[in-house]
C-alpha cells in the first residue's frame, strides 16, 4: 500500500484542519488506518486509529473531542478531522496502515508500533 498524507498547513490556535491520506495499491478496509504525529525534540505519538473490522475509532486522550478519524472507501482515504487546534498539536503527522495486529485492539497501537506501511507525512503548524 503507498499512502500520500496531505492537508498540512499553518493554522492559528483555535482553527481546523483535514488531512487526508489517498491510498492506493491495496484497499484500506483491509487494515488498520492509524495517524500518528511526530514533534521536534519528541517521542512519536498515537493520534488516532480505525478498526478494520467493525470501523469503531481510538483517540489518544490529548486529541479526544477535537480530532475525527474517517475512511471513504469509495476514494481509499482516511480522513483526520483537527479541530480545536493547540500550538501543542504542532507536528508532522503520519497516516500508516496495519494488517496483522495480533490483539485485533486498536489500543495495542503507539507511536512506535512497526506498522506494515506508512506515508511520508504532513506538516501542521498551530500559531498561538
Amino acid at each position: 500500500v503507498q499512502l500520500q498524507a496531505s492537508g498540512g498547513g499553518l493554522v492559528q490556535a483555535g482553527g481546523s484542519l483535514r488531512l487526508s491520506c489517498a491510498a492506493s495499491g491495496r484497499t484500506i478496509s483491509n487494515y488498520d488506518m492509524v495517524w500518528f504525529r511526530q514533534a521536534p525534540g519528541k517521542e512519536r505519538e498515537f493520534v488516532a486509529a480505525i478498526s478494520r473490522s467493525d470501523g469503531s475509532t481510538l483517540y489518544a486522550d490529548s486529541v479526544k473531542g477535537r480530532f475525527t478519524i474517517s475512511t471513504d472507501n469509495a476514494k481509499n482515504t482516511v480522513y483526520l478531522q483537527m479541530d480545536k487546534l493547540k500550538p501543542e498539536d504542532t507536528a508532522v503527522y503520519v497516516c500508516a496502515a496495519e494488517g496483522s495486529n495480533p490483539t485485533g485492539s486498536l489500543g495495542y497501537y503507539n507511536g512506535t508500533y512497526p506498522f506494515d506501511y506508512r506515508g511520508q507525512g504532513t506538516q501542521v503548524t498551530v500559531s498561538s
